[in-house]
């Protein structure tokens, strides 16, 4: 880390890139970034960034623009986490105006990050590791087929065809409905396939097709995220020419965008901010992700990111996503009737 006035030149330099997109020259900060000293001091101190690694000098004659090195400097020294108070209260009063459903909840907080930090916003339904089933249904739809509905906790709801080994009706199946939920109801996947119940012919049918459910459930490791502001990045002078939207865009059609930009420790507190080629993955080597999880540990989660140029005003981009993620945090804990636990920074 660097300190003093190099580390001023440095954020100025940062601050004045995001915004222009031009390199910054030692005479604009001797005569704007009020540090009372002459250009030749500025020149020394852009010098021993440069040799250090926190600046790139384009041209020769040119000013100076960040490096990952550099914009990793900034983030660290940014403090405050604290979203200006009229964005807090629009983000407030667009929820109360949604639809109480995780989906509803997942689509608005993607629509507005990308509206507030003008770069792609990826949300991820929350999960659970070992879902628990919350109500069964099996209802007779013609002959052995039936429709299979199965609440989890989270209130997600999954449904499927299932086709029993003869012909079902509803009176007979209202009384296996009844006994798994009275068997079944509160436990995990791994609870009930541990389970020992004596069941008949029909109801252990019955059982192996939630059981089937609830595995293909959990086997699901990244849920297909919502992604919004594709026209935000598209209008980015980064990306307007050059290759690097279409791999960004392969790993979206591929589905492996969220695989890609998770953490090694996706499970980690705090808000993880990945810039440039600390990136894994070569195709997003030239952007930065601030993201973090949300949700309740012990029973599910999911991922709030930001996704754009190295360039991104991360002073805003940070305490975004921080805000975004505690509304979820409160959101999910009121479906499983728990107290939201604050979302840490890291």
């Amino acid at each position: 880390m660097i300190s003093g006035r190099a580390g001023q030149v440095l954020n100025y330099i940062i601050r004045q890139y995001i915004d222009r997109v031009a390199p910054v020259p030692s005479q604009e900060i001797a005569d704007r970034a009020s540090l009372g000293v002459s250009p030749a001091t500025i020149r020394n101190d852009m010098a021993y960034l440069e040799r250090e690694g926190y600046l790139i000098r384009p041209h020769t004659s040119a000013g100076c623009i960040p490096s990952d090195k550099g914009y990793r400097h900034y983030v660290e020294s940014i403090n405050a986490l604290d979203l200006p108070t009229e964005e807090q209260r629009l983000i407030s009063h667009t929820f109360h105006q949604a639809e109480r459903e995780v989906e509803s909840w997942v689509s608005l907080t993607a629509s507005l990050l990308a509206q507030m930090t003008r770069n792609v916003a990826l949300v991820s339904l929350p999960k659970a590791s070992d879902c628990h089933l919350r109500h069964i249904e099996f209802i007779a739809v013609q002959d052995e087929r039936a429709l299979l509905v199965v609440v989890l906790e989270g209130a997600k709801v999954k449904q499927q065809l299932v086709s029993f080994a003869g012909p079902v009706t509803q009176e007979v199946l209202a009384p296996v409905n009844l006994k798994l939920n009275s068997l079944f109801g509160g436990r995990s996947t791994s609870e009930i396939k541990t389970s020992r119940p004596k069941l008949s012919p029909l109801e252990r049918q019955a059982a192996d097709f939630l059981l089937d459910m609830m595995r293909a459930e959990d086997t699901q490791e990244y849920q297909d995220p919502i992604l919004e502001g594709w026209h935000f990045i598209l209008n980015q002078p980064e990306f307007a020419e050059s290759g690097s939207m279409s791999s960004l865009m392969e790993l979206v059609e591929q589905r492996h965008l969220l695989k890609v930009i998770l953490p090694d420790s996706p499970h980690d507190a705090g808000v993880h901010v990945v810039i440039g080629k600390e990136n894994r993955n070569a195709a997003i080597q030239n952007c930065s992700v601030v993201l973090t999880r949300y949700g309740l540990p012990e029973a599910a989660t999911g991922t709030i990111a930001v996704v754009g140029p190295t360039r991104m005003p991360y002073s805003h981009t940070i305490p975004a996503v921080y805000y975004l993620a505690s509304v979820l945090n409160r959101l999910v804990a009121g479906l499983y009737g728990r107290e939201a636990s604050g979302t840490e920074t890291a």
